[in-house]
């Protein structure tokens, strides 16, 4: 564990075989894999319990009597958390890892260029860094999950008006609703998930509105056959929606959200094709509460600022590339997870194994070439889901007509909350001053330099940049290089211990 220290001194770890950043399923997996052949493992997360995003689970003090019937597949994760807590490894909670550095005069032996790795994370419950720590290791595994996509809509900074994750997460973590009338919109299986969540919580759903529509899994039928576990799951999500009386809204979305102090009622209309309204179609929907997403973007700040290779995802995302072990084209630097291409839990799992096999055959030094009949038992497995994860990223990707002429986009819709920089500057700048990409935007309008440094506006701006995303090619303006994946302060900077290659004259 880290030693304690004064607030303006960085505090350093133990070196460690392995440091796994996130503890979500593909962390846990990933680490508990590594441990259980022989190496020390440090888990770092952000929050102060394992499980990540997915399996978020409500604090102690609020005496929750079943804090597994608010998931999915609970067994799969109890038994992985059983395995970390017997593997010896290291859990450091509240660790908010801001950078991943290599270091030539640490640890040998680490990836095949003989660096060790620093992760640089700052301590807190909310990230305000108490103190700087830096958690050294021979290799690191990437686990850091994915963030919601928001297209905005009028309305939609209205109080009330929140991500559909984030419904997800107030329930789960804090066994809360966001409303007692509750819209669920967006597209994609999320949606689904988390409708179910809130009715069984006692929230009324009048509607469960969907952009994309299910028909696109029918162009696949091989591929829904090999995975009957997806359709279980679904239908089980639906089966209570249906009990309840839920409406569905198929090729839907929410156009505008209306309410004085806080949301009030939506709008809804029909979509073309393209995801464009069709006129005459609109229905206005009353509830004090909407929970809108549509699909998870991985979280890669971490890789792309180590310059790690970036593929498209089919629904204009951007994920790190890597190998059939795992690894990114990064020596000594692994990938597990949403970070790899969403594709849910149980992926993130078979991933996260595959990494810890693949980081202990590679620091034993043994060959990774000579698979073991687990290991090949996982590959098939991560073929299957991953088919999965791209016919679902397929069936629910965005069309490009809901920014553009007809769309519900319109100039005074804010695109970026934390600046106040509304669609209308964001044109303007594409459209007379000759921006091209979403950085330019930036520099013009602002939108993307506040707190969130463009992670919540960045697909909507780069699409109102670029004149969207096309199909298997990345976000115009995505990824962006982050020095700081997170907020970080100066005074933690400032503490940082000299690096000596550099005070030697290194590059």
């Amino acid at each position: 564990m880290p030693a304690s220290g004064d607030g303006d001194v960085a505090v350093t770890s133990a070196g460690y075989d392995v440091v796994v950043v996130g503890a979500g399923p593909a962390g846990i997996a990933g680490a508990v894999a590594a441990a259980e052949r022989g190496l020390s493992v440090a888990l770092l997360d952000g929050d102060a319990g394992l499980g990540g995003q997915f399996y978020r689970q409500p604090a102690a003090t609020l005496g929750a009597a079943r804090p597994e019937a608010l998931h999915h597949d609970w067994a799969a994760f109890d038994g992985l958390r059983r395995r970390w807590e017997a593997s010896g490894g290291v859990h450091l909670p509240r660790h908010h890892v801001w950078t991943v550095a290599a270091e030539r005069s640490g640890v040998p032996g680490a990836g095949t260029e003989g660096a060790s790795w620093a992760v640089h994370a700052v301590t807190g419950p909310d990230g305000d860094g108490d103190r700087p720590v830096v958690v050294r290791g021979r290799a690191v595994l990437l686990a850091t999950g994915a963030a919601e996509r928001h297209l905005p809509f009028p309305g939609w900074t209205l109080p009330g008006v929140i991500g559909a994750g984030g419904a997800q997460a107030m329930l789960k973590s804090g066994l809360v609703l966001p409303g007692g009338r509750v819209v669920v919109a967006g597209s994609g299986p999320l949606l689904l998930a988390v409708a179910s969540s809130l009715v069984a919580a006692g929230a009324r759903v009048p509607a469960v509105v969907e952009a994309a529509g299910y028909l696109g899994y029918a162009r696949r039928p091989g591929v829904l056959a090999a995975g009957p576990g997806k359709l279980a799951e679904a239908l089980g999500h639906v089966a209570p929606l249906a009990l309840r009386g839920v409406r569905p809204y198929a090729r839907h979305a929410v156009v505008r959200a209306h309410g004085a102090e806080r949301v009030e009622a939506v709008t809804v209309a029909r979509l073309d094709g393209d995801w464009r309204p069709v006129p005459g179609t609109e229905r206005r929907i009353p509830c004090d509460a909407v929970a809108v997403g549509h699909g998870l973007v991985p979280r890669i700040d971490l890789g792309t600022a180590l310059d790690c290779a970036t593929r498209a995802t089919p629904d204009g995302a951007t994920a790190l590339v890597v190998d059939a072990g795992q690894r990114t084209t990064i020596a000594g630097l692994w990938s597990a997870g949403e970070t790899a291409g969403v594709g849910g839990a149980r992926l993130a799992m078979v991933e996260g194994e595959l990494a810890g096999i693949a980081i202990a055959a590679r620091l034993g030094g043994a060959s990774v070439g000579g698979r073991t009949a687990r290991t090949r038992s996982l590959l098939r497995a991560r073929a299957r889901l991953r088919a999965f994860a791209s016919l679902m990223a397929t069936a629910h990707a965005p069309g490009d007509g809901w920014y553009g002429p007809g769309g519900w986009l319109d100039d005074e819709t804010e695109v970026c909350r934390c600046e106040e920089v509304d669609a209308g500057r964001v044109r303007e700048a594409v459209e007379h001053l000759g921006a091209g990409d979403a950085r330019t935007v930036k520099l013009l309008t602002r939108a993307g330099m506040g707190w969130c440094q463009g992670r919540v506006c960045g697909p909507a701006v780069a699409c109102l940049a670029r004149g969207g995303p096309a199909r298997d090619v990345a976000l115009p303006g995505s990824p962006e290089r982050r020095p700081l994946a997170v907020p970080v302060t100066l005074g933690a900077l400032a503490a940082l211990e000299p690096d000596p290659d550099r005070s030697r004259g290194g590059d």
